[in-house]
Order: structure tokens, then sequence, then C-alpha cells
């Protein structure tokens, strides 16, 4: 969870830098590119917890 909220925080900065700084829209695109990979990233590991937690008969 932690390198989950690491990666949108990471998002968040490169995408506001690369609004605010002229030129560097480059940024602004990486920051996404975190920001889906971190998504994907929790989507993954959320689905295999689920996937243990089934009960045995």
């Amino acid at each position: 969870m932690a390198l989950f909220l690491f990666l949108i925080l990471v998002a968040i900065i490169l995408g506001l830098i690369g609004v605010a700084v002229n030129g560097l829209f480059y940024l602004l695109i990486i920051g996404a590119v975190v920001l889906v990979a971190a998504v994907v990233l929790f989507g993954m590991r959320w689905s295999r917890r689920s996937y243990r937690h089934h009960v045995v008969r």
C-alpha cells in the first residue's frame, strides 16, 4: 500500500510540474503513465488477495 501511495504522490507532483513549467509537458505525460502503472499494480495486488480467501468446506 505504501508503494501505491508513493507512486500516486510522484504522479501528482510530476503532473503539477509538467503543467506549471513551460516546456516540461513531457513530465505531465510521465506522471500520467506512473498513475496508470500505480492503478494497475494496485489492481493486480487486490485481485490476488481476493483469490486467497476462499472458504474450504
